[in-house]
C-alpha cells in the first residue's frame, strides 16, 4: 500500500526538491550579483528530473549527528557541484562576473511560480487519494 502512495507522489516530491535546489542556486548567483570574478551556475532541471525519477535522488549522502542513542538515524542528500552548470553570460563584464541580474530575476521568479504550481498539484493529488481511500 505504502509503495503505491510512493509511486503516485514520487514525480510531484522529486520535482519539488529539485525546483527547492535550484532555488538556492539562484539565490545564490543573486547574492554573488557583485562579486568579482563569480560565475553563475544552474543545472538542467529536466534531465535532473528524469534522472532522479528514473534512478532516484543521486548525491552525496550527508549523515545527520547524533547526540543520543535513541535518535532517529537521518540522511541527506546533497546536490554535486559536477552537475552545476556555468551559465554562459549574454553580455561580458569587466570584473569577470557573469551574473546577469536580470536573467536570474526571471529565473527566480519563474522557478519559485512552478514550485507553488506543484505544491497545488501535489495538493490536489493527496486530496483526490484520501477521498478514494474514504
Amino acid at each position: 500500500m505504502i509503495d503505491k502512495l510512493d509511486a503516485a507522489l514520487r514525480f510531484n516530491r522529486e520535482a519539488l526538491n529539485l525546483r527547492a535546489q535550484r532555488q538556492e542556486v539562484l539565490a545564490s548567483n543573486i547574492a554573488h550579483a557583485d562579486t568579482p570574478n563569480y560565475k553563475a551556475r544552474d543545472f538542467d532541471f529536466s534531465a535532473r528530473l528524469a534522472q532522479a525519477v528514473e534512478h532516484g535522488r543521486g548525491g552525496q549522502a550527508m549523515a545527520m549527528a547524533a547526540t543520543s542513542a535513541r535518535h532517529l538515524q537521518g540522511e541527506s542528500r546533497a546536490m554535486p557541484d559536477a552537475d552545476l552548470l556555468y551559465r554562459v553570460p549574454t553580455q561580458s563584464s569587466i570584473d569577470g562576473n557573469t551574473v546577469d541580474m536580470d536573467a536570474e530575476r526571471v529565473n527566480f521568479a519563474d522557478n519559485a511560480l512552478r514550485y507553488e504550481a506543484n505544491l497545488t498539484l501535489m495538493s490536489a493529488k493527496i486530496k483526490s487519494l484520501l477521498a478514494a481511500a474514504q
